[in-house]
């Protein structure tokens, strides 16, 4: 983990209300596609976890959605500008078990950490296929992107406005895949779970406090006792995770 200083180049809209936010500084502390960063907002006691979509460099790349004051407060916040940022939290995706063909499935703003692993699986050689899930087409974001990278990409809608009427495990149904990686609302991490057929990785979105491991106030339930999503995760592996309820 670094504490460091970065300056705003890009703060744009996207849609209504996710915004891309690029920035330059020091990314060395950030290792792994999957983590993320802790952004200190003025006037605000606890810094806003956002997780990493994509690094090159000096350049950070960032995609929030304005949900609450502070989210709020960050879209608003000029090029030019400066942010306090913890870089380098938590645990990140592993490539490893991959295999040749695999599958990366996001909801809403659980979409921007694949983004980065998409880039990476690419660059082993692998054929990715990449399933984005939203409720309506105005959602829709960086769909583009990742067909500009090379992946065969699949939208979900729960509307049908675009694409595959229904959500994210509809268009599921038939693929072919070696492995799965996936972030997004815990309910379609649930239903994900029970619809794939193969091992896999989930990034769990949680409410944090500190955002580094020390007020235990974003736990999840495993094989091996309770796991903090901003410290052990927050990815956690299919076969450790015990689901609540």
């Amino acid at each position: 983990m670094k504490q460091q200083i970065f300056t705003i180049i890009e703060n744009k809209a996207l849609t209504d209300t996710v915004y891309r936010l690029r920035l330059g500084g020091d990314t060395s502390a950030i290792t792994a596609p999957g983590q993320f960063v802790n952004i200190k907002l003025d006037g605000k006691f606890l810094r806003r976890p956002i997780s990493v979509c994509d690094r090159s460099g000096s350049m950070l790349t960032l995609i929030y959605k304005t949900v609450g004051k502070g989210t709020e407060q960050l879209s608003w916040m000029p090029k030019g500008g400066q942010l306090d940022l913890l870089t380098g939290l938590g645990n990140g995706y592993d490539l490893t078990p991959s295999g040749d063909h695999p599958l990366l499935i996001g909801g809403g703003v659980g979409v921007p950490p694949l983004f980065g692993l998409a880039d990476e699986l690419l660059s082993k050689g692998c054929k990715v296929t990449v399933i984005l899930g939203f409720n309506t087409a105005s959602e829709i974001f960086y769909a583009d992107e990742f067909r500009m990278l090379g992946t065969e990409v699949f939208l979900t809608t729960v509307d049908g406005s675009a694409g595959i009427k229904g959500f994210v495990t509809d268009a599921m149904q038939g693929l072919d895949y070696s492995y799965f990686y996936t972030c997004g609302p815990e309910p379609m991490l649930k239903a994900v779970y029970k619809t794939s057929k193969t091992g896999g990785q989930f990034s769990f979105e949680k409410r944090m406090g500190c955002g580094f491991g020390a007020c235990m106030g974003c736990t999840c339930r495993t094989v091996t006792g309770y796991k903090r999503i901003c410290k052990e995760g927050p990815v956690l592996r299919k076969e450790e995770i015990l689901w609540e309820g």
